[in-house]
């Protein structure tokens, strides 16, 4: 089943999209082709809604916490905002002090995109034309970033092309806590993370370049840890770092847990890397439901990627898109129960 209604966001126009089956549903918007909602069954069959969101529709066009979001031209950050293609420079706008955060303050999360519905396969395709120097980013990029939910298992396929050589690293942005968006945190959730190593970063949060062992180290996941086991090792904020993911191609990466209901997510992805944050920040933020405000580390990421301020280290995974190439980015929700 698919629906779709009209709502405002701020001034802004929104349609609001519901996909629906006998396992999940799932709501998008095409203001940042972002999900506000993801509903999926614990062990005994009662569905919660497992992604964060904010109070209102009003609070999506200029979101801090990217719940949910499509963040790009380039997510991530990116030092000073500074890099060179084939020798030429260019300069992003910062939005994070001095460095360029998800885009810049007007990235691909803040735009109503096209919307595309196909109800009989339940997906919906969002489409945005990103111009050449949007936020000092070269070349003209057609993006696409296709929904689709199968059984238990949502999908989401990024596509892009340019007409110049640019930086392209688009992500989904979702936090998740597998009780409920409004349980409280996510500390005794269990996760796991293929991926012998890590980028360390500096107290600004960028890599420093290094390419570290997570064995002996608060970064080894490799076998199901609960979040907040190794958590104040790493200071009062948790988790914001870019694991390496072991492989390539489309595989199983990571799993969460979550012991108190059962619900269990595995990602799969065709990405190098994963930042996963914990939500140290999230204090305060205002809520969907009637919650009010999250908590810290009421929420965690997992946004499948390229390494942080790749195009700044050369032996980090690069990715520069070129005209007649097309960026492919693959991230796949499954859920189950234990």
């Amino acid at each position: 089943m698919l629906d779709s209604i009209t709502a405002t966001a701020g001034d802004q126009d929104i349609t609001v999209i519901t996909i629906a089956n006998d396992v999940c549903r799932v709501v998008l918007t095409d203001l940042g082709a972002r999900i506000l909602e993801l509903h999926v069954p614990d062990r005994d069959g009662e569905l919660a809604d497992v992604v964060l969101g904010r109070a209102s529709y009003d609070e999506l066009p200029q979101d801090p916490y990217y719940f949910g979001v499509t963040a790009g031209r380039c997510a991530n950050r990116i030092r000073e905002g500074r890099f060179e293609i084939d020798g030429t420079p260019f300069t992003v706008t910062p939005n994070e002090g001095p460095n360029h955060l998800h885009g810049g303050p007007r990235g691909f999360d803040t735009y109503v995109w096209s919307t595309e519905l196909d109800a009989e396969h339940d997906r919906v395709t969002f489409t945005r034309r990103s111009p050449d120097g949007e936020e000092g980013y070269p070349g003209t990029l057609d993006t696409r970033v296709i929904y689709t939910l199968e059984g238990a298992a949502l999908d989401i396929r990024i596509e892009a092309e340019t007409d110049r050589p640019t930086l392209v690293n688009v992500v989904n942005h979702a936090y998740f806590n597998l009780a409920g968006h409004d349980s409280g945190t996510v500390l005794d959730q269990v996760l796991q993370i293929n991926a012998e190593a890590y980028t360390p970063v500096d107290a600004e949060l960028l890599p420093t370049g290094e390419i570290l062992p997570v064995e002996g180290t608060p970064y080894d996941f490799r076998s199901p840890t609960p979040i907040g086991t190794n958590i104040d090792a790493v200071g009062a904020n948790g988790f914001d770092h870019n694991w390496v993911l072991d492989g390539d191609g489309m595989r199983q990466v990571a799993t969460l847990t979550d012991p108190a209901s059962g619900r269990r997510l595995t990602l799969v992805t065709d990405q190098p890397g994963t930042q996963v944050y914990t939500g140290g920040h999230l204090e305060g933020a205002s809520a969907k439901g009637d919650q009010g405000a999250y908590a810290a580390f009421a929420g965690v990421t997992a946004e499948m990627q390229t390494y942080p301020d790749s195009i700044n280290h050369p032996t980090f995974p690069q990715r520069v898109l070129r005209p007649g190439e097309t960026y492919v980015n693959v991230v796949r929700y499954e859920f189950s129960v234990v």
